[in-house]
């Protein structure tokens, strides 16, 4: 997803174009949702990956001092070999995956990792008066170049170890997303067994969370960075 500008009375200032040394340092799981894609309905699972800059600081409230410029994009969690989450991480490493490799990997390796990314503007298809900040790649740091460390906390949220105080902290507009995907429905929404067992002794059953590894889209030890 990205930062958008729009003329409805408020504006978010876009990330500038350019290439920024970069760290990544949020990862949050969206879910599985429904969206109108171009004219079709489409069902993806999703996730948000942030990075920070470190070397453009910039104030944003005064209480808080200066803060790296940061950069969110969304990605469908898939390593299907046409998939832009694929297509990143091989162009990230600098080599595909093998199909092995390809068979899953969890992307939560990449927190904390550093990168170049290259931040590119491009109006709407649907309405050229709104301009995005997308990514235009992501690539490895060159040989000698120096990356400060991680400014912002390391921000992970994933049904599988899900936090209601990261997830009240998320923008509205994050929350009200992950709220029409089938892993909060069913974060929410008890099951009958835990009915019949609140029924049974008059305590609240603990809520259901989404069971295996959410992040996961590859037995791989560790990103050849």
């Amino acid at each position: 997803m990205a930062i958008l500008a729009t003329n409805t009375g408020t504006t978010r200032e876009l990330t500038p174009a350019g290439n920024y040394i970069a760290r990544c340092y949020s990862m949050i799981q969206i879910g599985t949702i429904t969206d109108n894609i171009q004219g079709v309905e489409k069902t993806l699972h999703k996730v948000r990956i942030g990075w920070e800059f470190p070397l453009e600081l910039k104030v944003f409230n005064e209480e808080k001092g200066e803060q790296p410029l940061v950069h969110s994009e969304e990605y469908t969690l898939s390593m299907h070999e046409k998939s832009n989450l694929r297509k990143m991480l091989a162009s990230w490493r600098g080599r595909d995956f093998t199909a092995d490799e390809a068979k899953s990997f969890d992307i939560t390796a990449l927190l904390g990792k550093a990168c170049m990314v290259n931040i590119i503007h491009a109006p709407s298809k649907s309405d050229p008066t709104k301009i995005y900040a997308n990514i235009g790649s992501v690539s490895s740091i060159p040989k000698g170049m120096n990356v400060p460390e991680q400014i912002n906390l390391t921000f992970e949220l994933s049904y599988d170890n899900f936090s209601w105080d990261k997830f009240n902290t998320l923008p509205d507009f994050i929350k009200d997303k992950m709220k029409r995907s089938i892993e909060f429905a069913a974060l929410t929404t008890p099951t009958s067994a835990q009915m019949a067992a609140t029924h049974a002794d008059g305590l609240p059953a603990p809520k259901r969370t989404a069971t295996g590894n959410v992040m996961l889209v590859s037995p791989i030890d560790d990103l050849p960075f």
